[in-house]
C-alpha cells in the first residue's frame, strides 16, 4: 500500500475527548503530537481541557469550564 503525506494548509479545529480511564493515554498521545496540536484550534471537555493545559500548556476552548 502506498502512503501519501498530506500537508495541512490551514488551521484545523480538533476535538479531544477521552473517557476517564483513557485520559492518560490521550495525554501521552497529545504530548507526542504537542507541537502539531499547538498550531490548531483545540476543543476539549472540561477535565480533559484542564489536563491538556496543566500538563502540556495547550489551551482548548473549554479548558476553563467550571471555573
Amino acid at each position: 500500500m502506498e502512503y501519501k503525506k498530506l500537508e495541512m494548509a490551514r488551521k484545523k479545529k480538533i476535538a479531544l475527548v477521552a473517557h476517564d480511564n483513557k485520559k492518560h493515554e490521550l495525554l501521552e498521545w497529545a504530548k507526542f503530537n504537542r507541537d502539531l496540536l499547538a498550531q490548531h484550534e483545540l476543543y476539549a471537555t472540561g477535565t480533559t481541557g484542564r489536563l491538556l493545559e496543566q500538563e502540556l500548556d495547550l489551551r482548548s476552548s473549554n479548558s476553563r469550564a467550571g471555573h
